[in-house]
């Protein structure tokens, strides 16, 4: 029998010809049967998990220093090593143009989530084993849609998005941290170095949510549910395309 999650993760990919596999993102303390830590950098692991490998990720096999406090392995950088991710982000990566204004990127996002789990498992929903946190999704704008509104078709409430900050923080953090579902574009440099399509977008789900935007599916228009106008609607959409 499939995992909820399996299912889930079918359902979607069908509904919407997704060409990348749902991805699940689990916090964990314990080790993974089947599954070995390897060193590598967590945007990476999010687009290989996409195209169906799976990673265990723990402290000493991030490779990225600013993946592994975004993703609370470390605790954000203080003295020498804050001075010199300033200088990189500022002068090196160049996508802030101040001390200041680095600053504010940092404080007014969510805090990472420091001291969370000794190890992070990211690979396809299809066949992970353990419950997600996080069902991310790697997509294009259409299909981002309408996950959004599947999303939120219940309580209406619109999602609080965090669209900037690099890709693991807004893609993973984030919504680990807060709930909230989340879209986002990533960063350039994560986007240009792991080669990600242009057109990709990152849309991720909090798991407790996930249930009830399978739910929404046959009701919703942005799943099955039929589209309908009113008569006065049709006529009046017919008169402008004559």
């Amino acid at each position: 029998m499939k995992a909820e999650w399996q299912d889930q993760s079918t359902r979607l990919v069908e509904l919407l010809g997704l060409s990348n596999k749902p991805v699940a993102v689990t916090f964990t303390n314990d080790e993974v049967e089947g599954l070995n830590p390897r060193k590598t950098w967590l945007c990476r692991a999010i687009k290989l998990a996409a195209e169906g490998q799976s990673f265990m990720i723990d402290r000493e096999t991030s490779a990225c220093p600013g993946g592994s406090w975004h993703c609370g392995f470390l605790p954000p950088p203080s003295g020498d090593t804050r001075r010199g991710l300033q200088w990189f982000l500022t002068r090196g990566e160049k996508l802030t143009h101040s001390l200041v204004s680095l600053e504010r990127m940092f404080q007014l996002s969510s805090p990472p989530p420091t001291g969370i789990s000794e190890r992070l498992v990211i690979w396809p929903a299809e066949t992970a084993s353990l419950r997600p946190d996080l069902m991310l999704f790697i997509c294009d704008a259409g299909q981002a849609c309408r996950l959004i509104w599947l999303d939120h078709y219940w309580d209406g409430i619109p999602p609080k998005i965090e669209l900037t900050g690099s890709l693991c923080h807004s893609a993973i953090a984030y919504p680990a941290v807060t709930g909230n579902t989340n879209l986002t574009l990533g960063d350039w440099t994560a986007r240009r170095e792991q080669k990600f399509a242009s057109d990709a977008i990152f849309v991720t789900i909090p798991f407790e949510r996930m249930d009830k935007l399978v739910q929404a599916i046959p009701l919703c228009s942005a799943g099955t549910a039929e589209l309908e106008f009113p008569e006065n609607i049709r006529r009046m959409m017919e008169g402008e395309e004559e």
